[in-house]
């Protein structure tokens, strides 16, 4: 497949406007970068994992075009998307004579692509950052649409902005070098894109066999340039989560909250997949599926090894409590997106915790065991 450019329009106030590229080389991404940023120094930021296998590269592909690099490595996993490590960045950057004309490289997964993002739009009041994002739930969503941000202890993604890249650059190598766990949290994003947005996808899904298929299938480049299109028309509609862009959040509201009661050890990918579910129940219970759609939800799920159910050791008082602290709450109610039908979601769907809990629980006692 031939690299693919896909053009995210954004001009309500200024032009933020950007590319997408999907299926270029490591090697031309940096060449772009170099071609884009001026004469301002590079600082590369990526989490020790990716660094070990991608950082000596990018460095010395930079520095022979005659671009000065700075590589700034973070442990890898969430907890070091927090105020702690962004404070930590913004010292090295500032010491090292970082300016507004210098450029961030966000290289490495979701948690890096936040983090990063967060520092280039408060730096400054904000400098130029691109994406390189080299695991599949990256490369599917969050690298996309501009959302940036940090946890805090009462919650994931609480401290952030909007902040769009100037670029993304989506190579398929990096996906050679995932373990299996990593390839079925982007799965779960994918899921999540065709149950809400896309019953041809959800079918596409359906007739695979194993989610471990996608690591070396030409047919994944098609499926995420499918997720980014999907995703462009969401953000050019609604950049700033005031209405349509709420549509991707189905499966998160619950699953973010899973997220921080588990203290990440539950990764994102597979709460969202629980979250799903968990959410799909509700909707059952409120009439707006049938349990047969859940039920093709979930199987959907389980083909590609991604988990379904709410650990039992979950107290769900505490899970149903904590979705208060969700971005959409208003006065302790939470908004949901939740599904209509496979292929179709709806937003502000307003419930209590309470009610929320009462759903799923009614929704758990009539699953066929």
């Amino acid at each position: 497949m031939k690299p693919v450019a896909i053009h995210i329009g954004l001009r309500r106030v200024v032009d933020d406007s950007y590319d997408i590229l999907i299926g270029i080389p490591l090697a031309r991404a940096i060449e772009d970068i170099v071609r884009i940023s001026g004469g301002g120094k590079a600082f590369v930021i990526t989490d020790s994992n990716v660094a070990r296998r991608y950082a000596r590269a990018v460095d010395r592909s930079l520095r022979v075009r005659g671009k000065r690099c700075r590589i700034l490595v973070v442990p890898p996993g969430e907890e070091s998307k927090s105020r702690g490590i962004k404070a930590r960045l913004e010292n090295f950057l500032l010491s090292a004579g970082a300016g507004r004309d210098s450029m961030i490289i966000a290289l490495g997964g979701g948690m890096v692509g936040d983090l990063a993002g967060f520092v280039a739009a408060t730096l400054f009041r904000g400098v130029p950052y691109v994406q390189i994002p080299t695991t599949l739930i990256a490369q599917v969503d969050s690298s996309v649409g501009g959302k940036v941000a940090v946890d805090h202890p009462l919650g994931k993604n609480l401290l952030g902005a909007f902040y769009q890249p100037k670029r993304v650059y989506i190579d398929r190598a990096f996906l050679r070098t995932l373990p299996p766990r990593e390839i079925r949290n982007g799965i779960a994003e994918i899921v999540k894109y065709a149950a809400i947005l896309d019953r041809r996808l959800f079918s596409v899904l359906e007739s695979s066999s194993t989610g471990d298929a996608a690591r070396n299938s030409a047919s994944i480049l098609n499926i995420i340039k499918r997720c980014c299109i999907l995703k462009k028309s969401v953000v050019e509609e609604d950049e700033r989560e005031a209405d349509r862009r709420r549509i991707l959040n189905f499966g998160h509201t619950i699953g973010h909250a899973l997220e921080s009661l588990s203290r990440y050890r539950i990764s994102h990918g597979e709460a969202v997949a629980r979250g799903m579910v968990a959410e799909a129940m509700i909707a059952a219970g409120l009439g707006m599926i049938s349990k047969n759609e859940v039920a093709r939800l979930e199987r959907l799920l389980r083909i590609y090894g991604l988990p379904t159910d709410i650990p039992a050791h979950v107290n769900l008082n505490r899970l149903f409590n904590m979705t208060r602290r969700d971005k959409k709450a208003r006065g302790g109610v939470v908004e949901y997106t939740l599904l209509e039908k496979i292929g179709k979601g709806v937003t502000g769907v307003r419930l209590s915790p309470s009610r929320a809990r009462s759903l799923f629980r009614a929704g758990l006692s009539k699953r066929p065991r």
